[in-house]
């Protein structure tokens, strides 16, 4: 039996106790926890690129952050190559596009050759400062932010969409910049100050991509 503390950050979002296959008695019956395959198998893609996340409404290390946690959750549900490929913005201004999309995933799939690209953008809303401001030329306060992150895996043999998913999370943040009233998402400890609200993003959008566990009675 593995403990829960244990569980890799990831596993804990599905399976909340510290079961995995072993049953306990109850009743007469054994409650045994058995391991659902995830709904999309990257595995039979070898390797697949992953694009800089983008992100609208905001500057600063939200999206490199994002990109970072999504990766280790691809990486610790499925037995699969990452390939980091960094921002996509030369692709798109070259082609013309403000986000990844068919011609722009053919593009970046053949020159770094993989079969499948992942794309993400993240979108942030509804800033609600609180509290008080700290510094004189980037005020930094904590407030409360609506972010949503959309994520697509394409082919990079068609440009086609393979799977898609979302989430959104609403948390309050620290360490946050207001720089021409947009906010600036910067901070020497980026987990500490919103971690939390990346983490929540990463564990909904990945929902398909993950493992879950489904409790059965013997």
């Amino acid at each position: 039996m593995i403990g829960f503390n244990h569980l890799s950050r990831w596993s804990k979002v599905t399976l909340t106790t510290g079961l995995l296959a072993t049953g306990v008695a109850s009743c007469g019956h054994k409650r045994v926890y058995l391991r659902i395959p995830p709904r999309v198998d990257l595995t039979q893609y070898g390797r697949v690129g992953l694009v800089t996340f983008t992100v609208e409404n905001a500057k600063g290390q939200l999206n490199q952050l994002a990109t970072q946690r999504f990766s280790e959750a691809v990486l610790d549900a499925q037995r699969i190559e990452v390939l980091e490929l960094g921002a996509a913005d030369s692709v798109l201004r070259r082609l013309g596009e403000m986000q990844i999309s068919a011609a722009s995933a053919q593009a970046i799939g053949n020159a770094r050759d993989v079969p499948a690209v992942f794309a993400g953008h993240l979108k942030v809303s509804n800033v609600k400062p609180s509290g008080r401001v700290l510094g004189l030329n980037v005020p930094r306060i904590e407030a409360t932010v609506s972010v949503e992150l959309t994520v697509g895996l394409f082919s990079a043999k068609t440009g086609g969409t393979l799977w898609r998913a979302s989430g959104i999370a609403t948390e309050k943040v620290g360490q946050l910049g207001l720089v021409g009233g947009e906010p600036y998402f910067t901070a020497k400890d980026p987990n500490v100050a919103y971690g939390q609200l990346v983490s929540r993003l990463v564990a909904n959008a990945t929902h398909d991509l993950r493992p879950t566990w489904e409790e059965q009675r013997r």
